[in-house]
């Protein structure tokens, strides 16, 4: 439905990862950009990459769970660029931990991030979006956000939250009219380090056990398969094609089709056949 190029396009998490992958992909593509991460080492290294390709750039630190820092981030951006057409919600943790067990810390934790983080960008820039007359809201879910699976209690609530408000956001948009398209993203297995840093957080908090380091080989040796770069290429090819939802890997059109299949035994088949992949790296 319409090119990125010399479309002013804001992502967060943007020093690692997809998102990284996310702001090379639109500067080849033609957009400028506004990127932004709490990492920023990583942040500067994806501006100086972006800014290779010949892409204007404008670079902040930001933490997406702090709601004013959100708002001073979108009015910085439009003071540059003078318009903003599309944001990408990208930054995201990952977390693990039963609803018996799980810390109240953790779950603020996560939801700040994934689904408070979202909820904080597209209002922040909403009003630019309408304004420049051609916007777009590209917020990334999961494929958990779609699947439920034990052991991930905070990160699923977070995921699907996501998809949620997506989604009613898109009705909103159609009704009032407004020049705003909305894209939910579900991506699979993408080779990543959010396990890794997952891992990390947890051991900053306590010793890790023997089943932690064995949750986390597995997300990065069997599960996080797809290169982020062939991600990014989805997400944007999906954007410009103004597509509502984009799943990204085979695995997560897979799990798309299982739920939609059997929606209310899947849990428990999970249970029964999954423990030994989806259960142990949950």
């Amino acid at each position: 439905m319409g090119s990125v190029r010399d479309k002013v396009a804001v992502v967060t998490g943007a020093g690692s990862g997809i998102g990284r992958m996310l702001a090379l992909e639109l500067a080849r593509r033609g957009a400028r950009l506004a990127l932004s991460d709490v990492d920023e080492a990583g942040l500067g290294e994806t501006a100086d990459q972006v800014k290779v390709l010949g892409a204007e750039v404008f670079g902040a630190r930001l933490d997406v769970a702090d709601r004013q820092a959100v708002q001073e981030h979108a009015d910085a951006v439009v003071a540059h660029f003078g318009v903003v057409h599309q944001i990408y919600n990208n930054a995201g943790v990952a977390s693990s931990g039963s609803v018996l067990d799980g810390e109240w810390d953790e779950y603020d934790h996560v939801l700040g991030i994934n689904l408070f983080g979202v909820i904080h960008g597209t209002k922040a820039f909403l009003p630019h979006l309408v304004a420049s007359g051609d916007g777009h809201v590209v917020n990334v879910s999961s494929l958990n956000g779609i699947m439920a699976q034990p052991g991930m209690s905070a990160y699923c609530a977070s995921k699907f939250g996501v998809r949620g408000f997506t989604e009613t956001l898109r009705a909103e948009m159609l009704s009032a009219g407004h020049p705003v398209r909305v894209t939910v993203v579900h991506p699979g297995g993408v080779k990543t380090n959010i396990a890794t840093a997952a891992f990390e957080r947890g051991a900053a908090k306590r010793a890790p056990s023997a089943s932690d380091e064995a949750r986390m080989r597995t997300y990065n040796e069997k599960l996080l398969k797809l290169p982020a770069d062939r991600a990014a290429t989805i997400v944007v090819d999906g954007v410009e094609a103004g597509k509502p939802r984009v799943l990204v890997g085979n695995d997560a059109k897979l799990v798309d089709l299982f739920v939609r299949l059997v929606p209310r035994v899947y849990p428990a088949a999970l249970v029964r056949f999954g423990g030994k992949v989806l259960g142990s790296a949950g």
